[in-house]
């Protein structure tokens, strides 16, 4: 490549310096317009990475890129005369490059060309889902211990996760809130990925993520499609309509999973027939069980969640444990 020209005159035109991002998340090639307005009208195109995965896409449009880390005074003096310059950044953004742009402004003894950051790609919503598979690959063939699981392995973590989300909830904790839906998250993946490795029937976490964007929008007809829906009950009204398509089910109970908690159990079941228009009258017996199975559908039917009122007054009670504690410590 040709030798970068030392620090212009203070006299002479400074030039323009382009340093442009890329996402390593979007594919190579695919960059704004305004970024390939700048390469093309650049009077030179640099790149301190040879194996950069833009170079073979910008050669390929007609750009020749150089091979260079050049330093602050050496960028300067290339932009000597008025001249544009890009940088395509590296991954780390050239910190070197622009710290020393910085410091050579800072001493006022030389006219600075205009520095401009142009982002070529952008990342789109949910973007860092695709580190997170990566992550996700690596850790899976890497760890001694992540490669050695399954999903029996792993399924009571599952459960674990998700009360610690619910808890976080109830607490309002937002910290708490963000940590306990990347561990949820997490389980989602690391199962997605376990699942890549099975002799005859895999999918992968784009299986999962289709299957379940193909139900949302099947069962959001007032949205994807021409049906209408005003209220929260027209919505729920499509919910069930659709699923029960789907599903085909002989019996309102099926797809009710018998080992969630009791009271969570009893809700749902009373809600099944609720919804079905069933009347179907609770059982009798002796025992604290069946008193509780009436508690958890009467609370259903009023719109309580008898599992978060539980926990609600259990809190209350815990607290009360704490403080009959500290008294009885300050009385000793």
């Amino acid at each position: 490549m040709n030798a970068i020209s030392p620090a212009p005159s203070p006299e002479a035109a400074p030039g323009r310096v382009v340093l442009l991002t890329t996402s390593h998340r979007v594919a190579p090639g695919l960059l704004s317009w305004p970024a390939w307005q700048a390469l093309h009208a650049a009077d030179r195109v640099l790149c301190a990475d040879g194996a950069h995965p833009q170079l073979p896409y910008l050669r390929e449009a007609g750009i020749p890129v150089e091979e260079a880390s050049p330093t602050a005074e050496e960028i300067v003096g290339a932009c000597a005369g008025g001249r544009t310059v890009v940088v395509v950044a590296t991954g780390e953004g050239e910190p070197a490059l622009t710290d020393g742009l910085a410091r050579l402004a800072g001493t006022g003894r030389v006219r600075m060309p205009e520095l401009e950051l142009l982002p070529a790609s952008y990342d789109l919503p949910g973007a860092r889902l695709l580190d997170l598979v990566q992550v996700m690959d690596r850790i899976r063939a890497e760890c001694p211990w992540s490669s050695r699981q399954t999903h029996e392995g792993l399924a009571k973590y599952g459960i674990e996760e998700a009360y610690e989300l619910v808890e976080a909830i109830e607490e309002g904790d937002r910290d708490e809130l963000r940590e306990e839906l990347g561990d949820v998250l997490l389980q989602v993946v690391f199962h997605a990925r376990i699942a890549e490795e099975h002799p005859r029937e895999p999918f992968s976490v784009d299986d999962v993520a289709g299957g379940i964007v193909a139900k949302l929008i099947h069962r959001h007809p007032h949205v994807f499609g021409e049906e209408t829906a005003d209220t929260p009950e027209d919505v729920r009204a499509h919910w069930l309509r659709t699923k029960a398509e789907e599903k085909r089910r002989s019996s309102v109970t099926e797809g009710v999973p018998l080992g969630q908690p009791g009271l969570a159990l009893a809700a749902k079941l009373g809600s099944r027939a609720r919804t079905a228009g069933l009347d179907v009258p609770l059982p009798v017996g002796e025992g604290v069980g069946y008193e509780l199975l009436a508690l958890a559908v009467r609370a259903e039917a009023a719109g309580v969640d008898p599992e978060a009122a539980l926990r609600a007054a259990a809190r209350v009670y815990r607290d009360a444990i704490r403080d009959a504690e500290g008294g009885g410590r300050r009385e000793g």
